[in-house]
């Protein structure tokens, strides 16, 4: 059975929501999409929220957000108790994101990244393991405070 990932964006970031949704998809994941359809309104805060829960209760391995910078997106995941979202611009940003944090959502800026680097995110995040280790008490440490 492949692993559930659940996506969403407000309206800044419909068209990269796709580009991730694809590439996620064709690394094997059952993807579940949300969010608003071109031309509808969405406010990144509920879709972060919806997210987050989602993926704190276990009912997806990982979620991804997008806005315009996803900034926006990644603060207001990090609200949801249990998610670790992690802005990220470069692939090597996602890999350090899994190895050293075990983070859960990634999040994206549709203004900031395009659609190579977004496939290249997207894979490297799905694709990095967390590395255990030292870096697992740290993450106790943020899921305490």
């Amino acid at each position: 059975m492949p692993d559930k990932l659940i996506a969403s964006s407000d309206h800044a970031g419909i068209a990269l929501r796709a580009v991730a949704v694809r590439t996620a998809a064709q690394a094997g994941f059952d993807v579940e999409e949300r969010g608003p359809a071109p031309g509808e309104r969405s406010d990144y805060p509920g879709e972060a929220r919806r997210v987050g829960e989602v993926v704190a209760a276990g009912k997806a391995r990982f979620g991804i957000l997008v806005c315009g910078t996803g900034i926006g997106m990644s603060i207001a995941a990090n609200k949801v108790r249990g998610v670790r979202a992690a802005v990220c611009t470069s692939e090597y940003e996602a890999r350090m994101a899994r190895a050293h944090n075990d983070a859960n959502v990634l999040c994206l800026g549709e203004r900031v990244v395009g659609v190579g680097v977004c496939e290249a995110i997207v894979r490297a995040f799905l694709e990095t393991a967390f590395d255990g280790g030292r870096h697992a008490d740290r993450v106790k440490l943020i899921e305490a405070t």
